[in-house]
């Protein structure tokens, strides 16, 4: 857990190429930035409904347990604070110091930048303290001053000095008993910045060195069992509705088939997320794609790398890391092929049959061979659902599954969409590309092809590709009300 933890600490810190010159690492700290509450009042990031990348001064998370009396629940509360790190030479008058952009001594180059440092608190309380009324814990930090030579054959000419404001945040746990079986309960994680500076007249960049960045929390203890909020049990249905996440998601954390753990992350997850064990590190860069950032880092030019290298440390790592690389690992990471479905459903694998040059009559052609998906056409292509052939122009009602659906369909759950195709995928299974009807920006994403696919058995077919009569509208038996 805490591998996939540092993997959402460390989203964006740095991206490909991994120099300081590169415009896109000049905005960086987009996730679960908690800036002072003056400064975000003034900037007007408190709207209702607003989440992602707007700062906010807090960050709830609910979730729902099971436990016995005497359980005993641990919180890990995790961020970065910010760190700027100054190149300085000296004057040559008296002991006098200037700071500059760049600098080199002897060779090797040295940047101002920004950097971070990874704090966490842990907490421990009884669930019977809980219960008798809400605590509350400091989790900020000190600020700090480093300072480190840099030397050369005639003596220090230089100095790299990193400086730390201080971090002043709370955290405040609550829990509280639900109807429902015996032993289960709310459990309720708000954190809070509670600086008072910098002025609300300052810039973002001046907000985030007193702010906590990448803001996540995991959650665990002696006794609880966690239940998914994404796919809840019967009985925690309806007070799943009722819980209330703001800036953060709490999924089922750890090996699959546990409830052990939850960890409430700023992007959104699925339960029991995993890092690919073919990753042979983090590469800070979204989605990951390790081969191509892989080869892209070892096609730098040496100045490139060696600007990198200067830029931050855990770009320095990463250089390392490529260029030393063993082919075999190289190997692994050109692709690798998993379901999406749960194990037990999967059908057991065919025995193979020997290649033949050329398909036998009535026998489909393999999609990866010439002419393949001769025959298919997403525009006038259907697949049946519930008695009716949906196809391009059907209007649906979406019911994402729980399981194996993504973490973000459940904001659409009860929506209705357009179909704008029906597509058989190289595993022949089918989805359907859909345009949600309310979304303003639909058109413009039909327009580029961009859609939202769902399998037959998460849709709801209306009435033909007209409106849906007034029963269905009102019945469907697939509403959820969720707030983010």
């Amino acid at each position: 857990m805490r591998a996939v933890a540092d993997a959402i600490c460390y989203e964006g810190y740095l991206l490909y190429p991994y120099r300081r010159s590169s415009p896109k690492n000049r905005v960086r700290w987009q996730f679960g930035v908690l800036v002072p509450r003056v400064w975000a009042e003034a900037h007007l990031t408190e709207q209702p409904g607003v989440s992602g990348a707007a700062e906010s001064w807090y960050q709830q998370t609910e979730c729902l347990f099971e436990a016995v009396p005497d359980a005993v629940l641990r919180v890990r509360v995790r961020y970065l604070q910010a760190q700027r790190k100054t190149a300085e030479r000296r004057t040559g008058v008296g002991d006098g110091w200037e700071a500059v952009e760049t600098l080199d001594v002897d060779g090797a180059l040295h940047l101002t930048f920004d950097e971070a440092v990874p704090r966490e608190t842990d907490l421990e309380v009884p669930l019977t303290e809980l219960l008798a009324g809400e605590r509350t814990y400091p989790v900020g930090a000190p600020s700090g001053l480093e300072t480190a030579p840099l030397a050369s054959a005639g003596g220090t000419v230089g100095r790299i000095v990193r400086r730390r404001h201080p971090v002043r945040a709370r955290t405040t746990l609550r829990a509280e008993r639900l109807d429902g079986p015996e032993g289960t309960y709310r459990l309720t994680v708000r954190t809070e910045n509670t600086g008072d500076s910098p002025s609300p007249e300052a810039s973002r960049e001046v907000a985030l060195s007193h702010s906590l960045l990448a803001t996540h929390t995991l959650l665990g203890g002696d006794g609880p069992r966690f239940c998914s909020l994404i796919d809840p049990p019967d009985w925690a249905a309806a007070h799943t509705r009722a819980c209330r996440n703001v800036r953060t998601f709490p999924v089922l954390a750890g090996e699959e088939g546990t409830a052990r753990t939850m960890f409430s992350s700023p992007i959104l997850l699925g339960d029991h997320p995993q890092i690919a064990p073919e990753s042979p590190g983090d590469l800070h860069d979204a989605a990951e794609i390790d081969e191509i950032l892989s080869l892209r880092t070892l096609l730098l030019t040496d100045e490139e790398k060696r600007e990198a290298r200067a830029t931050d440390p855990r770009a320095a790592a990463i250089l390392d890391r490529v260029e030393n690389m063993p082919q075999e690992v190289f190997a692994q990471l050109h692709g690798a092929m998993r379901s999406p479905e749960p194990a037990q459903l999967l059908q057991p694998p065919r025995p193979a049959r020997p290649e033949r040059a050329e398909p036998v009559a009535g026998e489909r052609i393999p999609w990866w061979r010439e002419g393949g998906d001769e025959g298919l056409s997403p525009s006038t292509d259907s697949v049946p659902i519930d008695g009716v052939e949906v196809a391009r122009g059907h209007r649906v009602r979406l019911c994402p599954r729980g399981r194996g659906a993504d973490a973000q369909d459940m904001f659409l759950v009860g929506r209705t969409a357009r179909v704008e195709g029906v597509f058989h995928d190289v595993d022949g299974s089918v989805h359907l590309a859909v345009s949600v009807e309310d979304d303003p920006a639909a058109e413009l994403n039909a327009w580029y092809g961009r859609f939202c696919y769902f399998r037959p058995d998460e849709v709801q077919p209306l009435v033909g590709a007209g409106t849906a009569s007034p029963d269905e509208e009102r019945s469907d038996g697939c509403h959820r009300t969720v707030e983010a």
